[in-house]
């Protein structure tokens, strides 16, 4: 009977070790496996195309790297994103955003709201706070807590975006040599509000200035591009919009039914964005709205970003993306074309942050003159948040 104890605590201790090996090791396995850079190919970069990425003024409009439990004032080998490899990539202005519920089996063309979550067991693994467990509005708010407290931490690294003035103030201090970068919080989705306007005063207060209607799922706003519904915006979902538009919250359509869609883009006000995807006469797929949507929102004054990964461009080399930029420009016009990348947003791409100047080079091999190029980079970005953003 001894000897059989000690063989059970002996199991018992192993599990325990197995357990904390899980935990410590398991998320940034995970992390890493499914946010990888192919490294195998280099994408060289001239002196000519370095100058000019230098004196660009960059912003991206998509990326997911509060999700993954890593420090990001430290260069790490894994993912896309951190604050050394956004300076090395001289991005003035990103927007991060927060991923809360992906659902099990996840694709581009449908899915249940009603199957397991993916983000539930990683956000246990990594021993978040145990309030956001199991509730979507707690996660979104863990993560933004994250990108506060660390622009608290290091202000001559990261500064948060909440108004026009914000914006000016830090783009004057980088036209001054300063390399401070300046982030812009949004919700991948609008399921952390769980159905209540109330929690969009919460969300707001957080620092959230731009918010996705919808992710993979269908929610509470409407339909999604991936769900299974195909509806327009709900009851609910008008009066989010609206609000959205007294508030100067920016909307969010890159994972909208092409209903949803056309439902925001009737409602007076809306000058909404699609942050990261593709052009669909490029790269024909359901992850892409199509042509004629994409015209409207550039026609309401929206801007349209291009994503780094296949799906969205069908060839994520610095050139396929390079050519769907220029695709983006002749459908949509010079001033409506952004950079939308999904770094971290579990997508394997050929370059992460500190790679971008490779971007340049493929646009200036496309022979895209100058000018365009700087809009595309990130001046449409800083116009349209300058204009849209709460003044300060």
């Amino acid at each position: 009977m001894r000897r059989l104890r000690r063989i059970i605590l002996w199991l018992l201790l192993l599990v325990v070790l197995a357990g904390g090996m899980v935990l410590a090791f398991g998320p940034g396995y995970i992390a890493d496996t499914l946010n990888p850079v192919d490294r195998s190919r280099e994408w060289p970069v001239s002196e000519e195309a370095r100058a000019l990425h230098r004196r660009l003024v960059i912003g991206d409009l998509h990326a997911d790297p509060l999700l993954w439990d890593r420090d990001l004032t430290r260069e790490r080998s894994e993912g896309h994103v951190d604050l050394p490899r956004l300076d090395q990539g001289n991005i003035a202005v990103q927007v991060f955003t927060t991923v809360t519920k992906s659902p099990s089996g996840q694709n581009y063309d449908t899915n249940s709201a009603r199957t397991s979550d993916n983000i539930t067991p990683l956000v246990i693994g990594q021993l978040r706070p145990v309030q956001s467990w199991f509730s979507l509005k707690e996660r979104a708010l863990d993560q933004a807590h994250r990108l506060n407290r660390m622009a608290e931490e290091y202000p001559d690294k990261l500064r948060l975006i909440h108004s026009r003035a914000d914006l000016e103030t830090l783009l004057a201090e980088r036209a001054g040599g300063s390399r401070v970068i300046g982030a812009v919080l949004g919700m991948e989705g609008a399921h952390p509000l769980e159905g209540d306007l109330a929690n969009l005063t919460v969300m707001e207060g957080a620092g959230f200035r731009l918010i996705g209607l919808t992710h993979f799922f269908d929610n509470e706003a409407g339909g999604s591009l991936h769900g299974e519904s195909n509806a327009g915006l709900t009851d609910f979902g008008r009066a989010l919009v609206r609000e959205m538009v007294d508030r100067r919250i920016i909307i969010d359509l890159a994972h909208a039914s092409p209903q949803m869609v056309r439902d925001v883009l009737a409602m007076p006000g809306t000058r909404p964005i699609v942050s990261h995807t593709g052009i669909r006469s490029v790269c024909d797929n359901h992850r892409n709205l199509p042509d004629d949507l994409m015209r409207q929102v550039a026609a309401k004054g929206g801007i349209v970003g291009i994503g780094f990964w296949e799906e969205a461009t069908c060839d994520d080399s610095p050139a396929g993306i390079a050519r769907s930029i220029v695709a983006a420009v002749e459908l949509l016009g010079e001033d409506a074309v952004a950079l939308g990348s999904d770094w971290d947003g579990s997508v394997p791409t050929t370059f992460d942050a500190a790679g971008l100047p490779a971007l340049t080079q493929a646009l200036v091999d496309e022979g895209m003159p100058e000018e365009r190029i700087a809009k595309v980079m990130g001046g449409n970005m800083m116009r349209y948040l300058s204009e849209t953003l709460p003044p300060g």
